[in-house]
């Protein structure tokens, strides 16, 4: 088991300054900060505590404690620069990528895999500068919702992006489900127990057309079938994407249910159904169709 990481023993002179910081204050609020951590821990607080007490990432204090056991009280500055990061060159590109593509136990480390902080520290030790090992961005593009839609008896799935839910978008796609029906035979539709499902608009329309709304309970939309679809939905448009906009999402959405729809019973689609089918079920603990209730005592 890995030893917490926690700040060595300080100096009379090292303790003295840090109280000096935490009790009179400083004028940057970086040094305080840190200031404040290096105290929590040689405490006996851990990392998880000392990020709540100061607002911060666990990775913070953890690479302000292991800066403070390398260099001591010169690790308070945060010597910001007046200009951008040196960039890679094309060498140091290749000996990342090669590195972080071989396998630590090759490279002499007691451990399988990388992680983002285990790389950027090997890097450093062997290359001699510090490389900051990032996660993945995604673009800042706001919230949308998507409308799906799905016949049971041809398993045809539809859907359309949306920028917020209402009683108006629901209405709009009541009338497509309509419209694909319109030998006015009586249509039965299951939606989530939602607001922006109801309405006296949406009521009388469906009164009118022989539509009607069958809402599942409160805080159980996983009764839903619609949300089996969901899964494949995810994992082969959401999942590791990063769309710049909602107008690209929507493209690759449209996309992948034109290809859905034409291969609806490709064993990679049933596979994710399925997969996500059997989630809600353990979720709930529940069987479509329900379970026997237990024999009063």
């Amino acid at each position: 088991m890995t030893e917490p990481v926690r700040v060595r023993r300080l100096t009379d002179q090292e303790g003295q300054k840090l109280w000096q910081i935490v009790r009179r204050g400083s004028t940057s609020s970086v040094c305080y900060r840190r200031a404040t951590m290096l105290l929590d821990s040689a405490g006996g607080n851990r990392v998880p505590v000392i990020a709540q007490l100061v607002q911060a990432d666990e990775d913070t204090v953890r690479d302000a404690i292991h800066r403070f056991n390398e260099i001591g009280l010169a690790c308070l500055d945060p010597r910001w620069a007046g200009r951008r990061p040196r960039l890679l060159s094309t060498d140091d590109e290749d000996f990342v990528i090669q590195t972080a593509t071989t396998r630590p136990t090759k490279l002499g480390q007691p451990f399988t895999r990388w992680s983002r902080r285990k790389l950027a520290a090997y890097l450093r030790k062997v290359h001699g500068r510090m490389i900051r090992c990032l996660p993945p961005t995604t673009a800042p593009m706001g919230c949308a919702t998507f409308t799906a839609a799905t016949r049971s008896a041809t398993t045809v799935l539809w859907g359309v992006n949306r920028r917020k839910k209402g009683a108006a978008n629901t209405l709009a796609a009541l009338k497509s489900i309509r419209a694909a029906r319109p030998d006015g035979a009586p249509i039965y539709v299951i939606l989530d127990n939602l607001s922006a499902h109801k309405g006296a608009a949406i009521h009388r329309w469906a009164r009118k057309h022989k539509v009607e709304p069958c809402f599942t309970p409160t805080y159980a939309s996983w009764a839903n079938p619609i949300e089996a679809h969901f899964g494949p939905l995810r994992q082969f448009t959401i999942t590791n994407s990063n769309h710049p906009n909602h107008t690209v999402q929507a493209r690759a959405l449209h996309a992948y249910l034109r290809w859905r729809n034409a291969n609806a019973r490709h064993r990679d689609v049933l596979a994710a159904e399925r997969k996500e089918r059997a989630r809600i079920r353990s979720e709930k603990g529940i069987r479509w169709g329900g379970r026997p209730f237990a024999a009063a005592t």
